[in-house]
């Protein structure tokens, strides 16, 4: 295992299609997989107004979370993970969210009418390499 540093972590994210936003819900941790695109080191996100997430975000101005994106091989296990930490916003200028509505295509079957970014703050990466024989 290799570690990945921010500007290569954030490289792998812009590559990669979704992710996993992590949040509390409750008191505890809620984990939703969502579409996203990096942006001037921001991860922007789109979800429903009606979610779970979009509620704690809107609710607390700012709020933490975290998102992990990942391509890991189940054969190989090769790959790499990326977890960022930071606080989370809703985006609420209306250019900005048309300009991400337009980028951001949701993949699943549901109106997503919420942008969210998240600033990073903590970013891990890792890079999973073959191991050799044993």
């Amino acid at each position: 295992m290799v570690d990945l540093d921010r500007a290569e972590s954030l490289r792998l994210i812009a590559g990669a299609t979704y992710g996993r936003v992590v949040f509390t819900r409750d008191a505890l941790p809620a984990i939703r997989p969502v579409c996203h695109l990096v942006e001037d080191g921001r991860i922007i996100l789109r979800t429903r107004i009606t979610s779970r997430l979009t509620g704690v975000v809107r609710s607390e101005v700012r709020v933490v979370v975290a998102y992990e994106v990942d391509e890991i091989d189940p054969v190989t296990h090769t790959g790499w993970a990326v977890v960022v930490t930071g606080l989370a916003e809703a985006i609420t200028d209306p250019v900005r969210i048309a300009r991400y509505e337009r980028l951001l295509r949701p993949w699943m079957d549901r109106s997503l009418d919420t942008v969210i970014a998240i600033d990073p703050s903590m970013i891990e990466g890792v890079r999973l390499l073959e191991s050799g024989p044993l």
